[in-house]
């Protein structure tokens, strides 16, 4: 099978019916994780008519005990992302976002660019701490931000943006999940707001990447 991806969607093989010790319900599925082992998926994750070798698609993240878990909940990101997420609650570590799953996605203090408030979104980029190998997200983004590589856009070409911020020049984007763009205000013929995900097309390519 192809490498386990954490924090990203996956093909697996159920292998076997998860069982509690005592009364022999099962609580879940394990799947075939590889070289990562058994990955469980709680029973409340469980589709409807699975049987054992059927493969499923689902989503590998670490769960409250940090173990690797399979789930059919749809994600608002994933890692190697760009997105636009609430905290959901704050603690004397760091600020938790709501992404869509059960357990909420950690941002350290050092990852912050100001202390983050609850209710309040931001802009993240999600990423596995090579210290922790668990998944969580920064605030500093733009040193995730690479310069495009020259030649990879031509003029009139389409692309998927979200607004980064405003700036006294226009609106600062984040191109295709991956590069820096801006939108000056004479090419803005609507209101926008920080978080947004557009389709725009390509004016200009500078030499500097951007």
């Amino acid at each position: 099978m192809a490498k386990l991806k954490i924090g990203d969607y996956n093909t697996l093989t159920v292998l076997k019916v998860a069982l509690r010790e005592g009364n022999g319900d099962p609580f879940g599925l394990y799947l075939d994780g590889g070289r990562a082992g058994e990955i469980l998926m709680p029973q409340k994750y469980v589709p409807n008519n699975v049987s054992v070798g059927d493969d499923l698609r689902v989503f590998v993240y670490l769960d409250q005990e940090e173990r690797l878990v399979g789930t059919t909940e749809t994600p608002l990101a994933r890692v190697g992302e760009f997105a636009y997420l609430r905290v959901a609650w704050v603690n004397e570590y760091g600020a938790f976002l709501d992404w869509g799953l059960m357990k909420d996605l950690f941002v350290p203090f050092r990852e912050q660019k100001r202390r983050m408030e609850k209710d309040r979104s931001y802009i993240v980029y999600i990423y596995i701490d090579e210290e922790t190998s668990r998944i969580v997200a920064s605030a500093k983004v733009d040193r995730f931000i690479q310069p495009t590589p020259y030649g990879r856009y031509h003029r009139g070409e389409e692309v998927d943006i979200l607004i980064q911020q405003k700036t006294p020049l226009g609106f600062k984007v984040i191109v295709d999940n991956a590069w820096p763009g801006l939108i000056y205000d004479n090419q803005i013929y609507e209101d926008h707001r920080t978080g947004e995900r557009l389709r725009a097309s390509i004016v200009t390519f500078r030499p500097d990447g951007k």
